[in-house]
């Protein structure tokens, strides 16, 4: 190999670690861990779900986020790992499943994890400790937002609630920090249909979720007549 040889191949060299080394960590504030309301996510689908929801909050994804300006996403190239999903199946198939179609749940898993969880590095090492963190955050550390809301006594029961019934019944429980409540109307009437629990970039401790739907927004929460 001749000199100039010599100085291409150490030229790509360069590139591929520095573009290895950009790519490895983006910069992102906080994490919100967004869980969703069956019913109401089939009711606002445009197509119907295939099969009967749950009156269960369960996980639509562990996202990292931004304060200000968008959201970090799709931030590499990369496969989810077979044999995490064979570890992993069977606890994800309950707290995660694919509300709008059961018979896709990897395919939903699979997206979450290209879009939202290969941004989570370095706190999220790899799909098996993103996939994983989610099972413990939902499972042992309690933030279940079905079972936070039965505990204040606030149950599934199609009932017309307050948005500060919602938000204080879910405060006590993550350190009294704010939800982020997330509404839509179907048929006229305003349904919660999804709840997002704020923690800092290490995922360490709870904090006030930024950003709430503002008033305008097809997603914004009133004040009353929150039907859940």
């Amino acid at each position: 190999m001749g000199i100039t040889g010599m100085i291409y191949m150490v030229t790509m060299v360069f590139s591929l670690i520095v573009l290895m080394l950009s790519s490895s960590a983006v910069k992102f504030d906080y994490f919100q861990f967004t869980q969703q309301y069956q019913p109401a996510v089939c009711n606002s689908n445009p197509t119907p779900c295939k099969d009967p929801p749950d009156k269960l909050f369960t996980v639509h994804g562990l996202w990292p986020s931004n304060v200000n300006g968008s959201d970090p996403k799709k931030c590499k190239a990369t496969i989810l790992n077979p044999q995490t999903i064979t570890n992993l199946k069977a606890q994800l198939e309950i707290i995660w499943p694919n509300v709008l179609n059961r018979r896709a749940h990897v395919r939903f898993w699979r997206k979450q994890w290209r879009k939202h969880g290969a941004c989570g590095y370095p706190t999220i090492a790899d799909d098996m400790h993103y996939f994983s963190t989610v099972i413990e955050m939902y499972i042992t550390k309690k933030q279940n937002v079905s079972e936070i809301l039965s505990k204040a006594k606030i149950k599934p029961e199609g009932r017309f609630r307050t948005r500060d019934d919602i938000v204080n019944a879910i405060s006590q429980s993550i350190d009294y920090k704010k939800p982020k409540l997330k509404c839509k109307i179907n048929n006229q009437t305003t349904e919660l249909v999804e709840v997002g629990l704020c923690s800092d970039n290490n995922l360490t401790q709870f904090i006030n979720c930024p950003n709430p739907f503002p008033q305008g927004s097809p997603y914004f929460c009133p004040t009353n007549n929150i039907q859940y």
